[in-house]
């Protein structure tokens, strides 16, 4: 079932490509998966495809198995520095999900974005993450940089009021999530 939804997921990715995103890959490694989490900004800047945005950081589960890739943020490759993985996404429905960790069936959800803190949304698509600890209950975590308020199609600013859906609970500042 999980390789039939990453088959109909890498369709729907490499059919509606953005224009920038030209080396999208399959990949089989250790990824965070940052669809149920929420951002903090860390007061620094990130360019993306030459546009800056305000730079945010996410705490997000390790998983392992098959993700879809922009490679062209990645250095070419799914391959990862040791301690580093990278940011990925995956059709998985249930994960661990903070503050507690525990496993959750997760669900989309649409908000609508405004200015008021943590009312933003960011993008953790295919951006480097450090991994920082283990659970107590075995849940590997890693802290994840990434743009706020961008698109996910392409490093285009998400102005307050765009819709966004997003896994993450409601209440989590600056879900990661992606423009409708």
């Amino acid at each position: 079932m999980l390789k039939r939804l990453m088959v109909a997921a890498g369709i729907l990715l490499l059919t509606a490509t953005p224009l920038y995103a030209k080396n999208l890959a399959v990949c089989n490694v250790p990824f965070a998966l940052c669809a149920a989490s929420g951002t903090t900004p860390t007061g620094n800047k990130i360019v993306v495809n030459g546009t800056t945005f305000d730079e945010g950081m996410s705490v997000c589960p390790v998983l392992t198995g098959q993700s879809v890739a922009d490679l062209d943020l990645m250095n070419g490759s799914c391959d990862s520095q040791p301690g580093w993985v990278w940011s990925l996404f995956s059709p998985v429905t249930s994960l661990p999900v903070a503050p507690t960790w525990k496993t959750v069936k997760v669900q989309p959800r649409v908000f609508t974005t405004t200015t008021a803190p943590g009312g933003g949304m960011s993008n953790m698509w295919s951006f480097p993450c450090k991994l920082t600890r283990v659970t107590s209950t075995g849940v590997v975590l890693a802290e994840c940089l990434g743009p706020m308020n961008e698109s996910p199609d392409g490093a285009v600013p998400i102005p307050a009021g765009t819709q966004v859906i997003t896994q993450a609970p409601v209440g989590a500042p600056n879900p990661v999530g992606g423009n409708i």
